[in-house]
């Protein structure tokens, strides 16, 4: 039974992404600060990593046969402050250094580095044609920061076969974006941000933690792979299955953009803009998506 590592395995993609690998036959260490505030389980365990006290368990490190490297600080959990920014940057470029000097030096077996990235290093679309990951990075905060988050894991090779996933917005019943998108919908109101156009590109997380698994145990996969569904949609469209699928009249509510600037500042860019982005290169791996369509993944969400 191989052992596989979790970096921000406590929060809603690594929880899902934990049970699925046990499901799927491995045993699953999860790093934490708070290892006291979890109780192991059948095939889960937890071990310290704390990159602001540079503080780990090396034990655990040498039990690993792979690593899937998902901390950060939440992007949208706050208002940008100069301060916030600097915990996003830190906590994903600082919080990699740290991880791959432990790798390299405690971790002899480990043989896999998957790490997550996001598709806000391309920016706001630019034509009609989605983007691949080829596409050069945007310059504002976020690009900047999942270039940099990308680049220091780069001293990972040739140790390990290093694995990145550039994430869409995921989509699931626990947390994440689709609980702020459904909430208001419950209510009979359907919010429609700024002109409703702009595009998002999605993931079921059954579908992220399939694709991850995926690259986990097929060892030709190497590089950058957008981690986003096959069918892009506008927030409206979004909004819309969301209501189709509760059922009843929902009253649309539009919220203009000057609106969400002044009640986001800086993060409501990443609210407004429309980012249309391929998956055709993790597709031609052979990976089966679960949920392509977004009407799908809301059948699932909220069956």
């Amino acid at each position: 039974m191989q052992t596989i590592g979790i970096t921000g395995g406590t929060g809603f993609i690594g929880n899902h992404l934990a049970n699925h690998l046990v499901s799927n036959g491995y045993k699953v260490i999860i790093f934490t600060r708070n290892v006291a505030g979890h109780t192991a389980r059948q095939f889960i365990d937890y071990a310290l990593w704390d990159t602001g006290s540079n503080a780990a368990d090396m034990n655990a490190f040498r039990q690993l046969d792979g690593i899937i490297h998902l901390a950060g600080a939440g992007i949208a959990d706050k208002r940008w402050t100069k301060d916030r920014k600097r915990e996003i940057r830190d906590s994903r470029v600082d919080g990699t250094q740290y991880l791959v000097k432990l790798l390299k030096e405690h971790a002899p077996a480990c043989k896999t580095f998957i790490a997550a990235s996001a598709i806000g290093y391309y920016g706001p679309d630019k034509g009609n044609s989605p983007f691949t990951e080829t596409a050069p990075p945007y310059n504002d905060f976020l690009s900047d920061v999942c270039v940099q988050w990308e680049q220091v894991s780069n001293d990972i090779e040739p140790e390990m076969r290093r694995v990145i996933f550039r994430f869409g917005i995921v989509l699931g019943k626990e947390s994440g974006a689709f609980p702020q998108f459904a909430n208001p919908v419950k209510w009979g109101v359907m919010p429609v941000l700024g002109s409703g156009r702009q595009v998002i590109s999605w993931i079921h997380v059954a579908d992220l933690a399939g694709m991850i698994l995926f690259a986990l145990q097929h060892a030709e996969l190497n590089g950058i792979y957008n981690a986003v569904a096959p069918q892009p949609v506008s927030q409206k469209t979004m909004m819309q299955t969301i209501a189709q699928s509760l059922g009843g009249i929902r009253i649309p509510i539009p919220i203009p953009a000057a609106a969400l600037k002044l009640a986001m500042g800086e993060m409501s860019i990443e609210v407004l803009k429309s980012a249309t982005v391929s998956c055709q290169k993790i597709a031609a791996t052979g990976f089966h998506f679960q949920y392509p369509t977004i009407r799908q993944a809301v059948a699932d969400i909220l069956k």
